[in-house]
């Protein structure tokens, strides 16, 4: 059958998958699921009562909760009576969302929980609002899918031969790194052609057939993920938080995952610091596996000896680190942020394909992915352009991208549309350059900064560096108009733990032990031995250390964990000022 808008994908995967299940969540600590036809069913009743509740195509909704199947069952509603979804960050600020329900007009909202109701609620000025969760006093969407039970499904058939795969499907606020967030607009052909683009570089064996689902609906990344499971036949399981993600992982099994390197960081760090805590034989083969996984290059033959020994690991270690993931692991894909070499060198050595991809929420997202094979991978570059996406670099090293997957531009900001949007050419504001066919991605242009010196500094590339030290959680490099750059660190406060139990150094507070005299002579060491990765002028002279994590909730980070360099300067400009007193 012809796919021409995303809702097309329900009756596409009847017809060739006809899922038991299509949907699982946790409910009352039983796993619920929705088969494909209960997933069709849903989809149009809701469908139906949002028309006879007098909503009109065209008219903006937002959604703001967590991971959970009513998202998608509102999302695909929308989509057949040509409403647009207006996506929103639970985890934002109320300012916020009173900016978007007022810029993108949002006529009507659906929330998950009785706390984003709340929130919602103090800006929603007279808004209709349905909830997800039983609220008292809320209308709940239940509501509108029993008023579309009765419903005239020749009038959805009507509404549904109305909507072209051209017509805008979606607003998404991104994040808002700097200043206000900007509505990127999307139509069906946007994100479908990146779906169609994405599932040539996952389409899984004969018999893979789950996903688990984590990372925000709301953002990009994850909704044509999505789309993208839907259309591969992928049974769809949410994850009940980011807290029980192991849990589910374990009950689920799943194939592939979508995930940010982030998450993949703790669970690397999680990994090492329990081989520490072995003794004896045991710690040695732990650090042994692990020093072979991270010399470990897919595309170079090792020698007998290290392919022997990498089988010895994976059959001791490795195996334990599979099961850890549900045993089925198939494929991981890493986007949203630069994922570290080490990172991808170790899991997959250990079994596990961990496939890096590089998009934005401009260009619906994916503009290059990785496949999953050894011969198909190449370490610290995220993959090849994707099907129907052109890219090419401009003179400043700007990475710039054209396809049926490029915005329509931003919701009522033609100005700024103008300045990203040139002759068809989408430009990302991302530098970068291509070995062959590979892309790599180097840094950002807007946080390029220049010394004193007239020297340019590129954080990102020692920023990720930085990252590969067990002992530092979070880093942000500093020093735009200073004489050098310098650093503000955030320690894993786990490892340092660790690192002082095994030093025989007393450990009191977190607070306490980043000043003493000790901890930061560890930090300048590993700080020294990082330096030597970079050009004189590129190298950590200083640093300070912070005893609170930056986080999404106290504003340092956006949703998708990536730093909000102006808000951590203003916040911390105290600490850095003190980085260039002269001692």
């Amino acid at each position: 059958m012809d796919l021409n808008r995303l809702f097309d994908l329900i009756p596409y995967q009847i017809s060739k998958y006809d899922k038991t299940v299509a949907l699982g969540h946790k409910e009352d600590e039983v796993w619920k699921t929705y088969s494909s036809k209960d997933l069709k069913r849903i989809v149009d009743n809701l469908s139906l009562g949002l028309l006879a509740s007098g909503l009109s195509a065209g008219e903006k909704v937002a959604i703001i909760s967590e991971n959970r199947p009513e998202w998608n069952f509102v999302d695909f509603a929308l989509q057949q009576i040509g409403a647009i979804s207006v996506p929103v960050y639970p985890t934002i600020t109320t300012e916020d969302y009173a900016y978007i329900f007022d810029h993108a007009e949002v006529k009507m909202l659906f929330v998950g929980d009785q706390t984003i109701y709340s929130k919602a609620s103090e800006v929603a000025a007279g808004r209709s609002i349905y909830s997800f969760d039983l609220i008292d006093g809320v209308d709940h969407w239940h509501m509108l899918e029993q008023l579309g039970e009765t419903g005239d499904l020749a009038r959805l058939e009507q509404s549904r031969s109305r909507i072209k795969g051209e017509d805008l499907v979606t607003i998404i606020y991104t994040s808002g790194t700097t200043g206000r967030p900007k509505g990127v607009m999307l139509s069906h052909s946007n994100i479908l052609s990146n779906v169609l683009s994405v599932a040539e570089r996952m389409t899984p064996p004969a018999g893979v057939s789950t996903a688990l689902s984590f990372l925000p609906l709301c953002h990009i990344y994850e909704r044509t993920g999505f789309f993208c499971f839907i259309y591969l036949g992928f049974s769809v399981y949410y994850a009940e938080s980011m807290d029980r993600i192991g849990e589910n992982v374990k009950e689920v099994q799943p194939d592939v995952f979508n995930t940010v390197p982030r998450l993949l960081e703790k669970v690397y760090d999680k990994i090492v610091a329990r081989g520490y805590q072995l003794k004896g034989l045991k710690k040695n083969l732990f650090f042994w596996a692990l020093d072979l996984g991270l010399r470990y290059e897919p595309t170079r033959n090792m020698g007998a000896w290290y392919r022997f020994q990498l089988r010895m690991a994976n059959k001791l270690i490795f195996s334990k680190w599979r099961a850890a993931l549900g045993g089925n692991i198939v494929q991981i894909n890493s986007g949203a942020s630069a994922l570290q070499a080490r990172l991808a060198r170790v899991f997959w050595a250990a079994g596990i394909r961990v496939c890096e991809g590089y998009g934005l929420t401009e260009t619906s997202p994916v503009v290059s992915a990785s496949i999953g094979t050894p011969d198909g991978i190449r370490i610290g570059y995220v993959g090849k352009v994707v099907k129907d996406v052109q890219v090419k670099i401009a003179s400043d090293g700007e990475i710039l991208v054209k396809g049926p997957n490029v915005m329509q531009g931003y919701y009522k900001q033609p100005d700024t549309t103008a300045e990203v949007l040139k002759n068809g050419w989408f430009h990302t504001g991302d530098i970068g350059e291509f070995d062959g066919d590979y892309l790599k991605i180097t840094d950002r242009k807007k946080e390029m900064f220049k010394t004193s010196g007239g020297k340019y500094i590129a954080p990102q590339v020692i920023e990720n560096k930085f990252k590969e030290s067990s002992l530092i959680e979070q880093v942000m490099i500093v020093g735009d108009g200073r004489n050098y750059p310098a650093a503000l660190i955030v320690p894993n406060f786990e490892a340092l733990h660790d690192y002082c139990r095994r030093k025989e150094i007393p450990y009191s507070t977190d607070a306490e032990m980043i000043v003493k005299r000790e901890i930061r002579e560890k930090y300048q060491s590993e700080i020294d031995g990082l330096n030597k990765y970079f050009a004189k002028w590129e190298q950590i002279k200083r640093f300070r250390l912070l005893d609170e994590p930056w986080g999404i909730d106290s504003g340092e980070l956006t949703p998708t964990m990536k730093l909000k360099r102006k808000v951590i300067i203003q916040k911390f400009i105290d600490e850095i000022e003190k980085i260039y007193q002269p001692s």
